[in-house]
């Protein structure tokens, strides 16, 4: 495994990245992961070494970059004393359309790595990832071949730049991995996602992990549920295989 540290120039600024590989030369398929709120952090790093693992060239930004220089969070910390205060600073350094313009420079930063095959790319994200992945793919369809959200929250709302709004414009397949408990998204919502994807005609797969939390997916969480965790590598692996591997 390769980890490349790089910076990355947005229009806002610099946007400290790493890019994981697979031992050898590649060329391999380019992914993207939108962090979850917490950010950049030991945690978030084996995460992304993971999906290298499977054979991909992953871009890990930090999203927060806007923030300026932080130390790590430990969510274990944050979930047992005042969350609120915790993740404030990191809801304010960016937003669904500053990281879709960001997203531009993302894949631009992929495209540039000599290692990394032509063709579309795919994205996945996590948390308040997760409708960033969606919005990604509906604003670059030219670029983004598969899209993943994994408990993502507030897909469907009426804010002008809700997820389920750019449904229509992806070219791409989309997975969502919906937690069963789960307020960020209740089942209200996740029936207007069904309709606006339904509508949209896109290519979907929608589908519950019971018994899973918000936030299942990440190993430094109090409530990481590790066979769900597995589920979502194998859905994960299976999606980006079958569009961009």
């Amino acid at each position: 495994m390769t980890d490349r540290q790089i910076d990355i120039t947005t229009n806002d600024g610099i946007c400290p990245a790493h890019v994981l590989t697979p031992a050898g030369d590649g060329p391999w398929p380019g992914a993207i992961i939108y962090m979850d709120i917490f950010g950049m952090r030991p945690a978030a790093i084996e995460f992304a070494e993971k999906l290298a693992s499977f054979g991909y060239a992953v871009l890990l930004p930090d999203i927060f970059y806007r923030r300026g220089a932080y130390e790590p969070l430990n969510p274990r910390d944050a979930f047992a004393g005042d969350f609120a205060s915790v993740i404030g600073p990191m809801r304010t350094a960016t937003d669904r359309m500053r990281a879709a313009q960001d997203t531009r420079f993302f894949i631009d930063a992929l495209r540039g790595l000599d290692f990394v095959a032509p063709g579309k790319i795919g994205v996945t994200g996590y948390c308040f990832g997760g409708g960033l992945a969606i919005v990604a793919a509906g604003t670059y369809p030219d670029e983004i071949g598969a899209a993943a959200s994994f408990h993502g929250g507030t897909l469907a709302t009426d804010d002008a730049d809700s997820p389920h709004l750019f449904l229509s414009k992806v070219e791409g397949e989309v997975y969502v991995g919906v937690a069963e408990n789960d307020r960020s998204y209740p089942p209200e919502m996740a029936e207007r996602f069904l309709a606006a994807a339904e509508e949209a005609g896109v290519a979907y797969r929608h589908e519950l992990y019971e018994g899973a939390a918000h936030g299942w997916t990440q190993a430094d969480f109090p409530i990481y549920d590790q066979a769900a965790d597995d589920r979502h590598w194998r859905e994960l692996d299976d999606l980006f295989k079958r569009t961009i591997g």
